[in-house]
């Protein structure tokens, strides 16, 4: 069964067969959404568009020519370019940008388009920094020649060790633009972690943030690595202890592009320049970068994705974000993760001006440059969520109660909203009668009417205030976790869009979104266009029907080329067929022709990872994330994780928020009004009160508490860097207190 043009239909649908949702481009139509009934025998139809089996270890994709004349032998040094950046060595001077072949095509395209429009703001770094289209296309010609001119040749490794900035782009591109691969990593990573994936991507040399993080590696690197050079992307060599790496040169960026610029100076006046090289564009299916996972278990994999993957997402991520010249991003996320890295290509093939923030800055930039846009994790719009109404819950008394209630009202309008628009999720394969449907339409309809002139009241009275001070007119994009439903709820309420995504760095990263016109809560919306995702059973393998809970998979041509140098991990996370196995747990919803979920079929719903799922010694499995979730609304919990592996019950390992508990327990009378710290006992005593309240609407209930003071952070390698809680390394750090828990 096949349904095109994006309208849903009513089917009876065979409990034994399955379905599979694919997302596909139509040149003279919007994307739409593809079913097929799955038994594993049928694969009439064409719509698994992508089935050819990868080669999963192509990695030297390159190789020495030589050039023989008939006198003498004269080895020819390869030179490769990318086929629109540099076109001008084929003559070549029209550009589209549905000729992209790489990812540094990209940049020829919009100096030509936008040529003196900003692309870069930089204000927190030395220099502060604004580049316009054009200066970024210079920038990262003079960057890539720089590198061939100091010795980079063609497939070869470069590690880009450095965080969020203009110069962090312009290395990055520089590096693909010589045809070599850059393998990427944060200044936040331990000197350990840097080694490993230094050492195991076989990088022959070096591009640092600044002189700190060089300094902090140089002991290591120096007797453990071959290091050929090393790049300095922010601050001077004369930072530079002169011991430290003895022997190895030192160029500071500046120093890069000057000798790029230079040579290309002479490049374009010598003939006999030309007549040095072998010419080979870069392919699409050419590794560009290396990613090494920061996931929450296990040791880090080098992620293999090419031009072609990464293209996918530049071409395709319009749907979600439809932005163009005149809007602004705010980014503050390691560009080095795929999800940001990915964005930020697409943004900026757009026109798009992109504001680089962290997160000390974040407050004042977002009142300061109003963004359109804001590429970010949940945990950042929890922090804005908490910021907004810690700030409600301080005003007077009265204004205190006219928020709240005019916040509650919203709530209930976008409700029943949802509800008359068929923007609901379900999982029941059975279609509602007609008659109550239409009912239920019409009384949603009417109670929508009556909240919404108290909806523009609130609007103006309160919204308003909130949207001066953080910006986002548009939207802000949330990837890299689980948004909780009472921020996503929230946000919706004020007038805030925020539109969830997902992915993996497996898939270059982002599989499937929600949609600014379809932006249903508590989901992670349709798969992207040209991908197809499908739910199969945990044990065997068999593909789900809709509403049904199993694990999700993935398939397209943003599935990475392989782990590198791990043909066993790449063929236990890709199958023969070009599935990826995500490891998360999730469903589709069903697709109904009336009712709630009318426009809601074929969207994904997530619950979790597979490998986080807690089995109680009594048998049952429970998914950590919903109370986790839940917790998470105490203004008392700043982190928290579940345990109770093996246990007869759950219990929690939390982060209080001290302030918070300080405040409730002379609320309470539960100390001195002049105590400024309280005992573990009485912090386990009111977590768990607060426990019992935020989750006894969840299926379990949290049993013994183990309090800790100090939060997880990246520093202590305890988050990722999209500040996800790495859920296996907390307990294995205190292990011995659970064990003590439990007895």
């Amino acid at each position: 069964m096949i349904l095109h043009g994006g309208l849903f239909q009513a089917s009876s649908v065979s409990n034994s067969m399955s379905i599979a949702v694919t997302s596909v481009n139509n040149i003279f139509r919007p994307s739409y959404y593809q079913y097929r009934y799955v038994n594993g025998k049928v694969n009439s139809g064409g719509v698994f568009l992508y089935s050819k089996k990868r080669t999963r270890d192509r990695v030297n994709l390159c190789r020495r020519i030589r050039v023989y004349s008939e006198s003498k032998t004269e080895e020819k040094q390869v030179r490769k370019y990318s086929p629109l950046l540099e076109s001008s060595l084929l003559s070549e001077n029209h550009v589209s940008t549905a000729e992209f072949k790489t990812i540094p095509d990209i940049w020829r395209s919009t100096a030509e388009r936008f040529g003196d429009r900003v692309a870069l703001v930089d204000p927190h770094h030395d220099p502060p920094t604004n580049m316009t289209y054009k200066q970024v296309e210079q920038d990262i010609l003079n960057f890539s020649e720089g590198l061939r001119i100091i010795g980079i040749k063609p497939c070869e490794k470069l590690a880009l060790f450095a965080d969020n900035s203009c110069r962090w782009l312009i290395a990055d591109q520089g590096i693909m633009a010589t045809g070599a691969i850059n393998v990427v990593r944060g200044s936040r990573s331990s000197v350990e972690e840097l080694l490993h994936i230094y050492n195991h991507s076989e990088s022959v040399a070096l591009a640092v943030d600044n002189p700190e993080l060089y300094h902090r590696m140089a002991d290591a690197f120096s007797s453990k690595a071959s290091v050929r050079f090393v790049i300095l992307l922010w601050g001077e060599k004369s930072s530079i202890s002169s011991h430290v790496m003895e022997g190895i040169p030192a160029y500071t960026y500046q120093e890069i592009i000057d000798m790029g610029h230079q040579s290309r100076a002479g490049f374009v006046d010598s003939r006999n320049a030309h007549e040095k090289y072998v010419y080979e564009p870069i392919k699409s299916d050419d590794v560009a970068a290396l990613i090494y996972t920061s996931g929450t278990t296990g040791n880090p994999k080098g992620v293999m994705l090419t031009h072609n993957n990464l293209l996918h997402q530049v071409h395709n991520l319009w749907d979600i974000v439809p932005a163009g010249p005149g809007d602004r991003f705010l980014s503050m996320l390691p560009p080095w993760h795929a999800y940001e890295r990915a964005c930020e290509y697409f943004i900026l093939s757009f026109g798009i001006e992109q504001v680089y923030t962290t997160v000390k800055h974040l407050k004042d930039d977002l009142r300061e440059y109003q963004p359109q846009y804001m590429i970010s994790v949940p945990l950042v719009f929890q922090t804005l969520y908490s910021g907004i109404q810690k700030q409600i819950s301080t005003s007077s008394t009265i204004r205190k109660l006219i928020a709240i209630s005019l916040i509650r009202i919203s709530m209930a309008y976008m409700e029943f909203k949802n509800i008359y628009e068929g923007k609901c999720l379900s999982r029941n394969q059975k279609q509602p009668p007609y008659i109550a449907a239409i009912l239920d339409w019409l009384y949603a309809r009417v109670i929508a009417a009556i909240l919404l002139p108290l909806h523009l009241l609130a609007k103006k009275l309160v919204y308003s205030k909130i949207h001066a001070s953080i910006g986002l007119s548009k939207a802000g994009i949330s990837g890299g976790g689980s948004l909780p439903l009472h921020v996503d709820k929230f946000f919706e309420a004020i007038g805030t869009k925020v539109q969830v995504g997902y992915g993996l760095t497996e898939s270059s990263p982002v599989l499937a979104a929600r949609r600014p016109h379809c932006n249903v809560l508590g989901s992670v919306g349709h798969p992207i266009r040209h991908t197809e995702i499908k739910v199969v059973h945990d044990e065997t393998g068999e593909d789900l029907p809709p509403g049904s809970k199993g694990i999700v998979k993935a398939r397209g041509p943003l599935i990475m080329q392989g782990y590198y140098k791990n043909p066993i991990a790449t063929n236990q996370a890709v199958d023969e067929d070009g599935w990826l196995n995500t490891g998360d747990i999730g469903w589709i919803s069903t697709v109904h022709s009336v009712g709630r979920s009318r426009n809601a079929g074929g969207i994904i719903v997530l619950e979790g990872r597979a490998k986080d799922t807690i089995v109680l010694s009594t048998g049952e499995n429970v998914e950590p994330e919903q109370l986790e979730e839940a917790a998470m609304r105490s203004s008392l919990i700043q982190q928290i994780v579940v345990i109770g592996q093996d246990q007869r019950r759950l219990g929690a390992i939390i982060v209080p928020n001290k302030e918070e508990i300080l405040l409730a327990s002379k609320k309470l009378s539960a100390s001195d009004s002049d105590a400024v710290e309280l005992s573990k006992e009485k912090i386990a005593g009111l977590l768990s009160e607060e426990l019992r309240k935020w989750t006894s609407d969840c299926s379990f209930q949290i049993g013994p508490i183990l309090v800790i003071e100090e939060p997880f952070t990246i520093d202590s390698g305890l988050m990722t860097a999209t500040m996800k809680i790495r859920r296996n390394q907390v307990v294995e750090l205190y292990k011995d207190q659970i064990d003590d828990l439990y007895k």
